[in-house]
């Protein structure tokens, strides 16, 4: 199978279900991935013990991150088909790490995924 997140050599974090690494093109610095072993396209098809074990990662993650980074928030995404603007068919949740000043004014936060639709 040619898929990228399957070939994946080294991580970050893991637990028994998913992987964390961090995303090769980063929004801000730490960014992460959270990653299933197995292979599925989206987060609407995993099974609930991997949803468990993402979660779990994540808070992890974050704890990581807190200590390495120490962001003043986050933003925790997964782009879910191809209008959503997923473009890798391997279910993987971001953990974006949000700084004061990463950009002039964040509010409407994932809303910004439509930008005329952020600041409401």
């Amino acid at each position: 199978m040619d898929c990228a997140f399957c070939n994946v050599k080294e991580n970050i974090l893991q637990n028994e279900l998913a992987f964390a690494i961090y995303d090769k093109y980063p929004v801000t610095s730490g960014h992460m991935l959270l990653i299933p072993f197995r292979h599925f396209s989206g987060y609407f098809e995993a099974t609930l013990e991997e949803r468990e074990a993402l979660h779990g990662l994540l808070s992890v993650c974050k704890e990581f991150l807190d200590a390495k980074y120490r962001p003043d928030g986050y933003n925790i995404g997964v782009n879910c088909g191809a209008a959503a603007g997923q473009t890798i068919w391997h279910m993987h949740m971001h953990l974006i790490p949000r700084y004061f000043g990463d950009i002039e004014n964040p509010a409407g936060g994932v809303r910004g995924v439509i930008p005329d639709k952020r600041i409401y």
